[in-house]
């Protein structure tokens, strides 16, 4: 039973019903807050009806999210209620029809949420873009997966990936948008290649609007079981951007160069937790690493042999077996 919808008003029921046909989720409907008890814990989403909603206070429910309060122009009464069962929000089903079709939407997408990994590389050419693709491509054999380009200077993670010539939406056309996206809409908006999804831009004048961003990472976390983001090492969005990671893997050549560049990277960042070293081939060794930096190291990325041909013929740097196979393998092994 996705949705419980409680309430005994014919005008209730006869906007919310339709609202849930449109985004394809079932609705259940009780008049008597009692027996909505049986399945308040079941339901993806509660429903309370203004009419109803200070006799379910009155009841005490047991605490849960997804739960709103929805009525015609509700007045200060459900307000209060909607505070005592721990509603989430009280909809203005006059203005927030729309709003609530694309809650509705996101029902059923996922029961917990996805995990968002972060890649930076602490030098330039560092390789972290190649990462980003070769976690997102494994693990999208396996499960819905984003990739996320928040790099203007970068080359386009499509092109990487040979999808630049996929029909979708970029991040151009996401800043026209306003208001709340939902999840399913975003995965099924981007360009995508089977479980794989790519968010680019599609032209040469890019600017990564950050409140864009701070909109649809939310989307994207409901509606994927991984959510990749290539970080760019400059501009104000990195510190946010990192913030909204539960792993960061910060990408380092083992050079004197590279360790020193990467070290102020991580002191400007100040990141504590799950962050981790990915050091490539260098003179020094993974100790000298960890004490420059002051992370951990958690995977050795060797060169590929056939790295470059695999991007050009379009097949994304994850083409057979390989160092970076393993590399996204374990990478991803830990961060679950």
């Amino acid at each position: 039973m996705p949705v419980l919808l409680v309430t005994r008003s014919a005008p209730v029921h006869d906007a919310v019903v339709p609202l849930c046909a449109a985004a394809g989720v079932g609705a259940q409907v009780c008049r008597d807050p009692v027996l909505a008890l049986a399945t308040w814990a079941e339901a993806d989403v509660v429903l309370v009806g203004a009419d109803l909603a200070a006799e379910v206070a009155g009841l005490s429910p047991p605490r849960r999210e997804g739960v709103l309060v929805v009525g015609p122009a509700p007045e200060d009464g459900a307000f209060r209620s909607a505070v005592a069962v721990g509603a989430q929000s009280v909809v203005d089903l006059d203005t927030g029809a729309e709003w609530l079709v694309e809650v509705l939407a996101d029902v059923g997408e996922r029961a917990s949420p996805s995990r968002v990994v972060g890649v930076v590389g602490g030098a330039g050419g560092a390789g972290a873009t190649t990462l980003a693709c070769a976690l997102a491509q494994w693990h999208a054999a396996r499960a819905p997966t984003l990739l996320v380009d928040t790099d203007p200077l970068g080359p386009g993670l499509d092109r990487l990936l040979g999808m630049e010539d996929v029909a979708g939406v970029r991040w151009e056309g996401l800043g026209e948008t306003s208001g709340r996206l939902g999840a399913r809409a975003l995965r099924e908006g981007v360009p995508r290649r089977d479980h794989l999804g790519v968010l680019t831009w599609s032209g040469l004048r890019r600017r990564l609007d950050l409140p864009t961003v701070r909109r649809i990472l939310p989307a994207a976390v409901r509606g994927h079981d991984l959510v990749v983001v290539d970080l760019a090492r400059h501009g104000g969005a990195l510190a946010e951007l990192v913030d909204r990671c539960d792993d960061l893997l910060v990408v380092t050549p083992a050079s004197v160069p590279g360790l020193a560049a990467t070290a102020r990277l991580v002191g400007e960042l100040g990141r504590e937790g799950r962050a981790g070293l990915v050091v490539r081939p260098g003179a020094l060794g993974d100790a000298d690493a960890e004490l420059v930096t002051g992370l951990p190291v958690v995977a050795a990325l060797p060169d590929q042999r056939g790295l470059a041909a695999s991007v050009d013929r379009g097949l994304g740097p994850l083409a057979g077996r390989g160092p970076l196979a393993r590399a996204a393998r374990d990478l991803l092994g830990e961060a679950a």
